[in-house]
This record gives C-alpha cells, structure tokens and sequence, in this order.
C-alpha cells in the first residue's frame, strides 16, 4: 500500500507541476499574441505618420517658395537660373529631361522586359527558368551610382563613334541605362502575372489547335493583362525617380529642348545639385528644392495611383 501511495503522490505532483507549467506558457502566449497586434500596428502607425511628416514638410515648405515666385511662371517658364543676378525658377527644363529620360528607358526595358517575360513563363524548362531568373534579377541589385559611372565612361563613348553629335554628357545614355536597370523589373513582375494564369486555359487552347505563339499573345497575355500594364507603370516611376544615373551622366545643364544628345537635367538632379550646394537655408533657391521635390512626389504618386488603377480595373481572378 505505501508503494502505491507514494506512486499516486508522485503522479499527482507531477501532474500539478505539468498543469502550472501549461498555465505559465499560456499566460505567456496570451501575453503574446496580445502583445504582437499592438507591436504590429505601431509600426504601421509609424510608417503612416512618417509619410504624412514628408507630405506636410514638402506642403509647407513649397508652400514657401510660391509666396516668392508665381505659380504660373514655375510651371510654364522654359528657364532655371537659380543662381543669375535675377533668378528664373521654370520647371519645364526639368519636366522635360524626367520625361525624356523615362520614354527612353522604357523604350529600352518594355520591349527587352516583356519578351524576357515571354521566353521565362512560357518557353524556358524550369531548369533553365530557375538558372536564368536568378541571373536576371541580379541586375536590380546593381547600385545605381555603378550604372550611372557606366553610362558615363562606356556607353556615351560608345555612342559618340555613331553620334559624333552626341555631347559629353547627354540624356540618351542615361536613358538607356536606366532601361537596362528598369528590365528586371518589368521581366519579372510581368513573368509572375503570367505564371498566375491558369495551366487549364493554356491546355484549353491546345486542344482547339492553338500554336504556343497564339496561346502566348492570344489568352497568356490578355489575361496577364492587369499585372503587365502595372510593371509597366512601375517601371515608369522608377524611371522618373531615379537619381544618380542621370546626375552623372547627363550633366547639369538645364536646356529646354527634346534634342536627347544634348545634355539635360532631370528633376531628381537638380534636387542633388542643390542639396549638394552653397544654397543658404531660407533662401529662394533653397525652397524651390523643395517645390521640384513636391512636383517630382505628385508625378510618382500620380504613376502609382494609375498602377492601382489598372491593375484593379482590368484584374481577372480565377
């Protein structure tokens, strides 16, 4: 008898001690899973009041430089003199090199980005797919102040022998290395849009006698259709707010022409040349960084509303 007793209070303190213990790790993952919602959304309250911060920083500050120059005479004037005895602040020059520079790009990463979407969803083994992808979005990973030297010092050689026009600094080179950047963008946004369609409406179209080529441009990419067009106008935005490609190579003369071998400057540059420069905290020059800023954010912001647009207007879901 005393054996089993003493057998029965072991059972019993183990099982006390297993039940405290379970009581301790479900206070803790109450604790837990009270804690991580309220972690989580304080983050993203962070971020949303750090957005709202730049907005009203770039308001204000805008704000500033059009109680000193007009509003009319910003958006329609075809000179920027920020530095002459009587300073000019035209955003056109500005506007003009940006849209330049982003129509080349994508000259360049449209049709190279979609065909390489094409060939990876479509054509290519998954060996090879899984080998290639990989190689393609290494380009992504390329700093930008890297392809902006390489523009600089190879390609607008390059081009000079079949252009001798083509001045020393130019908004064409940039151009093109800026699509060659932009292509693992636009090649694998679009190539998971395709991927997404359904493998039943690939053999549907087989066994009506369908080619590949007519699957491909008939039922892949009209269903794929949403997800291409928003690459596209990622690729876009990503073009209009790229940096140092265009402050290196392009130079930082601020022409009002659509001659692309001529040197321009975009928008982004020109916040770096001031940024960079001797421009006195208060003075005209100094706010009208932040008026190309606001002018540069409404044009992304712009681009993105339109990527959501499409892509919810025309989105198929299987």
């Amino acid at each position: 008898m005393n054996k089993h007793s003493n057998i029965n209070k072991t059972d019993t303190l183990d099982i006390n001690d297993l039940i405290e213990e379970n009581k301790r790790s479900s206070s803790l993952v109450a604790w837990i899973e009270k804690t991580i919602p309220k972690a989580l959304f304080f983050i993203a309250f962070l971020s949303i009041l750090t957005t709202i911060g730049i907005v009203l920083v770039l308001i204000t500050e805008t704000f500033s430089f059009f109680q000193r120059v007009s509003i009319i005479e910003f958006f329609t004037g075809t000179v920027l003199r920020p530095l002459s005895q009587n300073p000019q602040f035209g955003v056109l020059p500005l506007i003009t090199g940006t849209i330049l520079s982003s129509i080349i790009a994508m000259l360049v990463a449209g049709p190279i980005g979609m065909m390489t979407a094409i060939f990876l969803s479509e054509y290519a083994s998954d060996r090879v797919r899984g080998l290639l992808k990989p190689i393609l979005e290494l380009l992504a990973g390329i700093p930008t102040i890297v392809y902006g030297f390489f523009a600089f010092t190879f390609v607008t050689p390059l081009l000079r022998q079949f252009i001798p026009a083509l001045g020393a600094t130019n908004i064409l080179s940039p151009g093109l290395v800026m699509g060659i950047m932009i292509i693992p963008m636009i090649a694998s946004l679009s190539e998971d849009a395709m991927a997404a369609v359904p493998k039943s409406m690939r053999e549907g179209a087989l066994a009506l006698g369908a080619t590949k080529l007519e699957i491909t441009f008939k039922v892949v990419i009209p269903a794929a259709f949403s997800g291409i067009v928003a690459s596209f106008v990622l690729g876009i935005s990503r073009a209009i707010g790229e940096t140092m490609i265009v402050t290196i190579a392009s130079g930082s003369s601020k022409n009002f022409t659509f001659d692309v071998t001529q040197s321009m400057q975009t928008m982004t540059a020109y916040v770096v040349e001031v940024a960079a420069g001797d421009a006195p905290a208060g003075s005209t020059i100094y706010y009208s960084l932040y008026a190309v800023a606001m002018t540069l954010f409404v044009f992304t912001l712009l681009m993105n509303i339109l990527a959501r647009y499409i892509s919810r207007r025309f989105r198929e879901e299987y």
